[in-house]
């Protein structure tokens, strides 16, 4: 499996680590204390960072040298939900390899079209990845293409683990690096990178809560399938962690934690907004774990903390959905249930109020066949936003129009549709 020598070796086809300090991040969102530093990786060919370096990695490890004439008509295959696939795409179209990838139907419509535009064969199958690799192994139609897992063969976890080295020369006092866990092969490779070369460095993964795999496989001592649904972190969504990615991840990585879906979208949120940087949700997982209610925020505080943004790929639908719900897991979105006068006026007296207060209204929905107190009365169902920019102008709103704060449920029901 990949050691520290492996891992250096690799840096030669290796894409550079940019590492960033975020001066907004000592002062504002409840942090004064914390030293922020993020890996910038967005532009480029596949606008990601753990393929886009262990990839090329992996392709200068195939069996047959890439000067060989006989390279044209080797292919290769993988599942992916996107990430991965992006990367293949691009290195093969370099190198004149042909790709197949088979995305499950989960996968943005934004990263399918890149990887056709990149020459790859994409084929849309099954609801997560695990449906789509377990055809890409198992159909004869794709008989002697070599499969690359996108976060469990040992180069892949070798060329992603460049990624620690290279946090390590720019940042050698870094206390924390908070990490996306999906297969878990850059949480490999970047603990192994990290502490060898400084064991008092605390790696943490982050993964969703609704594709928990990691955790399964702890609980379960062995990687196992684990329950998933859609998830903001859809490049995050793989059901069974690496089994070579799992065990060193358990050997080297500190800890692991889980993220909600308004917590994502509300780290996606920030990262527009402060460090104006579109991320993708399991780009945003790291950022997520360490905001006030996140379950790293405490932990970190007076640290330098190093937080790899891993993907900027989302669907422009996608943002002004996780936009909003973000906007309402701030409570700057207010939702709220009035009753009002159904006679002339009623409803602009309402207006008004809200007017006075200085907030906009997004959306606005009157009905009177489900009210039963009174029938002179209507009830209007309100989405508030614009004026109210902060908590407590939400809350000076609140006492008019006996509004509620937005409910923040069990089902944590923020995933896009």
């Amino acid at each position: 499996m990949s050691s520290a020598s492996s891992l250096v070796a690799s840096r030669s086809a290796a894409l550079a680590t940019h590492l960033s300090a975020s001066g907004w991040w000592y002062w504002s969102h409840g942090m004064p204390a914390l030293r922020m530093f993020f890996v910038l990786p967005l532009s480029g060919c596949s606008s990601s960072l753990q393929p886009a370096r262990a990839h090329l990695h992996s392709f200068l490890k195939l069996p047959i040298p890439i000067s060989s004439e006989e390279q044209s008509k080797v292919g290769v295959i993988a599942a992916s939900a996107g990430n991965h696939a992006l990367a293949l795409a691009w290195h093969g179209k370099q190198m004149g390899i042909p790709v197949t990838v088979l995305m499950p139907t989960l996968a943005p419509l934004a990263k399918v079209s890149r990887c056709r535009a990149f020459g790859a064969n994409v084929v849309i199958h099954g609801a997560n990845i695990g449906e789509a690799k377990l055809l890409a192994e198992t159909d004869p139609e794709f008989a002697g293409l070599q499969y690359i897992n996108g976060y469990d063969d040992p180069e892949i976890v070798a060329g992603a683990g460049t990624m620690g080295l290279e946090i390590l020369e720019q940042l050698p006092e870094a206390d924390f690096v908070i990490i996306p866990c999906g297969g878990a092969g850059l949480l490999a490779g970047s603990a192994l990178a990290i502490k060898t070369l400084k064991p008092t460095c605390h790696v943490i993964g982050v993964e969703p809560k609704r594709c928990a795999s990691f955790l399964a496989a702890l609980e379960a001592g062995e990687p196992v399938a684990a329950p998933t649904t859609p998830t903001l972190a859809d490049g995050l969504a793989v059901p069974t962690v690496g089994g070579n990615a799992f065990l060193v991840a358990r050997e080297y990585a500190d800890d692991i934690e889980q993220v909600g879906e308004h917590e994502i979208a509300l780290a996606m949120l920030r990262l527009i907004e402060s460090e104006k940087l579109v991320v993708e949700g399991g780009g945003a997982a790291g950022l997520a774990a360490i905001l006030p209610g996140g379950p790293l925020h405490h932990k970190v505080q007076g640290k330098r903390v190093v937080v790899p943004l891993c993907g900027g790929n989302i669907d422009t639908t996608t943002l002004g959905r996780v936009i909003d719900r973000g906007l309402a897991a701030d409570e700057r979105l207010v939702r709220f249930v009035a009753q009002v006068s159904d006679q002339p006026g009623g409803i602009a007296g309402l207006t008004k109020l809200l007017a006075d207060e200085g907030g906009s209204i997004k959306d606005i929905y009157h009905e009177r066949a489900w009210l039963q107190t009174s029938i002179s009365n209507v009830q209007a169902k309100v989405n508030l936003l614009g004026g109210t920019t902060e908590r407590d102008h939400a809350g000076r709103i609140d006492p008019h129009s006996k509004a509620k704060p937005n409910p923040k449920p069990d089902s944590d029901p923020l995933t896009p549709t």
